[in-house]
C-alpha cells in the first residue's frame, strides 16, 4: 500500500506542477476566445476559503483568455441556484459552468440550457449519472476516489485493523455522498480488517464536528481506533474533540481532505495522520479552459479528474496549502 501511495503522489504531483501556472501550455492551446461569455453557477464564493481561491483563479483565467465571466453564488441553496439558472439561460451565454448546490436538483436547469442550445460543463461536484448526457464535460475531483484514497491513508495508519467512525459532510450533498461511498467500497474491497462502527454529519463545519465526534466518543468510547473526516475543517473539529476528552490524537489517527492551511498544520504537528491535496487553483482554472474548448468545438474529456496527492508529515513540504 505504501508503494502504491508513493506512486500516486508522484504522478499527481507531476500533474499539479504542470497545471499551477496561469500561463501554461494548456492555456495557450485554448486562447484567442474572442467575445465569449460564460456564466458560472456556483454554490460558494468569497464566503468560503476554497471558493475564494477558486473564484479568483476563474476570474484571472477568464481575463487572460479574453472571456467575459459572470458568477453567481447560491450558498448551497438548490432553489436559489435554480433561479440563478433561469436568469442565466435567459441571458443566452455561450456556455454555462455548473457547480451543483445539490446534484439531485439540477436536471431542470440542464434541460433548460439544452433547449436553449447552451452547452453546460459541471465543475468540482459532478451531476448524477442519470444527468451525465446533459453536460459536455466534468472537471474536478473524483469524490469516489477521494473516499478511496482516504481509506488507503487510514489503512496505513491502522496497519490494516481497527474500528473507525466517519464525520460526514452535509447530508444529501453529492460530494459527501460520493466520498463516503468510495470510502466504504475501498474498505470492503481491500481492507476488511477495518470496521465502520459509527457515523455522524457535521455539515463541513468545525464546531459541529467537535459536537459530532464528542457524541460518538460518548457512545463508543475506546472502541474508536480511527476517524475519517470528509474534509480538513471537520478533521480539525474531531482532533479538538479528542483533546477535550484527554485523548492524544496521535493515538486515534484522523484523516481528512483538502490540505488546507489548518489541515497541513495539524498534519505537520502529528495531530492529523494525513490529508489529500485539493487545489482550488487547478479547479477554477480548468473549469474555464474546458468550457472554452467546448464552446470552440474542440474535443474534451468527459471526465477530467483533479490530481489528489496523499499528504502526510513526511511529504507535506512538497504541497504548500492553497487555501
Amino acid at each position: 500500500m505504501k508503494k502504491l501511495a508513493a506512486a500516486t503522489i508522484s504522478v499527481a504531483a507531476a500533474a499539479v506542477l504542470g497545471l499551477t501556472g496561469c500561463s501554461t501550455a494548456g492555456t495557450s492551446q485554448v486562447s484567442g476566445s474572442g467575445n465569449v461569455k460564460i456564466i458560472a453557477l456556483l454554490p460558494q464564493g468569497y464566503d468560503q476559503p476554497y471558493g475564494s481561491v477558486y473564484v479568483d483563479t476563474m476570474k484571472a483565467t477568464a481575463e487572460e483568455m479574453g472571456v467575459t465571466l459572470e458568477l453567481t453564488n447560491a450558498k448551497y441553496d438548490a432553489s436559489r441556484q435554480s433561479s440563478d439558472c433561469n436568469v442565466a439561460v435567459a441571458k443566452k451565454p455561450d456556455g454555462i459552468i455548473l457547480w451543483p448546490a445539490d446534484a439531485g436538483s439540477v436536471r431542470p436547469c440542464l434541460l433548460k440550457a439544452q433547449a436553449a442550445n447552451i452547452p453546460v460543463n459541471s465543475t468540482n461536484s459532478d451531476v448524477t449519472e442519470a444527468d451525465k448526457s446533459l453536460v459536455k464535460s466534468y472537471s474536478g475531483p473524483s469524490n469516489d476516489q477521494v473516499g478511496r484514497l482516504d481509506a488507503d491513508l487510514l489503512n496505513t495508519a491502522l496497519q490494516g485493523k481497527g474500528s473507525i467512525v466517519i464525520i460526514q459532510g452535509q447530508p444529501g450533498n453529492s460530494t459527501a455522498t460520493d466520498r463516503e461511498a468510495g470510502f466504504r467500497k475501498q474498505l470492503e474491497e481491500k481492507y476488511p480488517g477495518i470496521e465502520i462502527i459509527g457515523a455522524q454529519p457535521a455539515n463541513w463545519d468545525k464546531a459541529q464536528a467537535i459536537t459530532a465526534t464528542s457524541e460518538l466518543i460518548t457512545r463508543l468510547g475506546s472502541r474508536i481506533n480511527g476517524i475519517y473526516a470528509q474534509d480538513d475543517t471537520m478533521a480539525a473539529g474531531a482532533i479538538e474533540a479528542l483533546q477535550n476528552r484527554g485523548i492524544d490524537p496521535a493515538t486515534v489517527p484522523v484523516v481528512g481532505c483538502g490540505n488546507t492551511e489548518l489541515g497541513q498544520a495539524n498534519v505537520l504537528s502529528g495531530k492529523q495522520f494525513g490529508t489529500l491535496f485539493q487545489s482550488p487553483v487547478w479547479d477554477g482554472k480548468t473549469a474555464i479552459e474546458q468550457m472554452v474548448k467546448v464552446i470552440k468545438g474542440e474535443q474534451v474529456e468527459k471526465n477530467l479528474f483533479m490530481p489528489m496527492p496523499l499528504v502526510t508529515k513526511d511529504n507535506a513540504s512538497q504541497y504548500p496549502p492553497e487555501w
